[in-house]
């Protein structure tokens, strides 16, 4: 298949680190091109601990957010951390769809 496809970014706790495999999986097979987190923090990847770290880790996120049509939240167990609140707060403010991995 040869076409225009949807970008999109996935967001949530980086404890999920299976989920977020998991859903770029299932969303690249659908024809989408998916834009997720560079580390894992909560999962293991230890650079990202520091403050001056996080925040531009959090910029990153928000810039990757602008270049996608929508964002894909894994809200495991309905879980959505600050962080995360904050980047849907952002993709909504910027007129991008927003979905979850599970209901809200």
């Amino acid at each position: 298949m040869v076409g225009k496809y949807k970008v999109i970014t996935l967001c949530g706790s980086t404890r999920f680190k299976d989920q977020f495999i998991e859903a770029q999986k299932n969303l690249t097979l659908q024809g989408n091109i998916v834009i997720t987190v560079g580390l894992f923090g909560h999962s293991g990847d230890s650079e990202a601990l520091n403050e001056e770290t996080k925040a531009m880790l959090d910029d990153i996120h928000k810039r990757k957010i602008d270049m996608s049509d929508e964002i894909f939240v894994i809200n495991v167990g309905g879980y959505i951390g600050s962080s995360t609140k904050s980047e849907i707060e952002y993709a909504i403010a910027h007129g991008k769809e927003v979905r979850y991995l599970e209901n809200v």
